[in-house]
């Protein structure tokens, strides 16, 4: 199975969009879908916003996904009710998961997270990192609804920065995958060799959409981290990490090649076509580096006397929230020798063309010296 562009437009849910994405927009989606939806609220935050879970289907295979565990992780929430919205179309694709599969969705986990815009929730804890204590509600919340739905497969759904690059190439890892470790070995149980079969499935996809940007995870093994917990238990869990595509800061062309990924993961399972998948070609993705920056100014002698011949100015933008939207604000990262390093925007001060436009941005007086 896959969808068009033209048909991905068609169920893609317009209410929601950009990076700032709240549990009120998540609230009014299921009100104008009740009728098609199975909804309980399975919780309260520590500020007592209601978590809300979404079930469909009602096949043998249960998949449990989660969204925005941590609040400024918003992509793959849009792309879990563009899901939704994909399935309630009924199309013979969606009906061949509804009658496979039971899917069991948090939207969002961490309301509160999401309405500050901060990773971690109201009593400043990171819940990627509670798993075992779980010493917050939102942790008690997921552990209760995996022990009670008893999944066959966890999706954990999450956004990375835009640091990150594919392997050493100059490709931004757009969309990144991890089966988590289960053990300090990082050895290959059963079950994570299934996290890896799936992951190679939606790299096939989404290499024919996005060629040379799909990067791999870093999987040192934390038993505190979620994914990791869970495949402890023999669930098989796939860490979806949503990057950087070109010139998209609002995440709108990523969240559509995670709904593909997301798609094609259940269609698999939907169609019990996971062992047509190579399990050792999980290892040919290459490993996210961690060499882009939002800006790179080389040549930045011209600009700042005070570097040599050939040194560069890295900038990274930090998100801010202002006024319910988030603004990305400029900081210098690094300054000197930048060889090996990308800008998802490039300036050479030798280039006078680049220079000119360089002055004229905002930041130039961030940069110069």
């Amino acid at each position: 199975m896959s969808i068009s562009q033209v048909e991905y437009y068609s169920i893609k849910e317009k209410s929601v969009s950009g990076r700032y994405v709240v549990n009120g927009q998540v609230l009014d989606f299921i009100e104008e879908n009740r009728d098609s939806l199975s909804i309980k609220t399975i919780g309260k935050s520590v500020q007592g916003r209601e978590i809300k879970s979404i079930q469909l289907g009602s096949g043998s295979q249960k998949i449990l996904m989660w969204s925005q565990m941590h609040g400024n992780e918003s992509t793959t929430t849009k792309a879990v009710l563009d899901f939704v919205n994909f399935l309630n179309k009924e199309s013979s694709s969606a009906l061949q998961i509804l009658n496979s599969c039971t899917l069991l969705i948090i939207p969002i986990l961490n309301p509160d997270g999401a309405e500050a815009y901060t990773r971690i929730n109201a009593n400043e804890i990171d819940l990627n990192r509670d798993a075992q204590n779980r010493s917050q509600p939102e942790s008690v919340v997921l552990r209760d609804v995996f022990d009670s739905f008893q999944p066959d497969y966890c999706f954990n759904l999450h956004d990375q920065r835009t640091i990150f690059n594919v392997g050493r190439t100059p490709m931004p890892a757009t969309v990144s995958f991890l089966a988590p470790a289960h053990d300090a070995e990082r050895s290959i149980s059963k079950t994570r060799g299934v996290s890896m079969q799936l992951i190679v499935a939606m790299n096939n996809l989404l290499q024919e959409m996005i060629p040379g940007q799909v990067g791999r995870y870093d999987d040192a093994f934390n038993a505190n981290c979620v994914g990791d917990s869970f495949q402890m238990l023999n669930v098989p869990t796939i860490l979806f990490e949503s990057g950087h595509y070109p010139e998209d800061y609002e995440r709108e062309r990523t969240r559509e090649y995670i709904f593909h990924a997301i798609c094609k993961a259940v269609v698999t399972i939907a169609e019990n076509n996971i062992d047509t998948f190579e399990q050792d070609n999980y290892f040919e993705i290459p490993e996210n580096g961690k060499l882009f920056f939002d800006v790179l100014i080389k040549n930045a002698q011209i600009i700042d006397l005070e570097l040599t011949n050939g040194d560069s100015i890295g900038v990274l933008y930090t998100e801010v929230l202002k006024d319910n939207k988030v603004a990305f604000e400029p900081r210098i990262e690094k300054k000197g020798s930048l060889e090996g390093y990308y800008g998802h925007k490039t300036y050479n001060c030798l280039n006078e063309d680049d220079l000119k436009e360089l002055r004229q941005q905002s930041f130039y007086q961030l940069v110069k010296a």
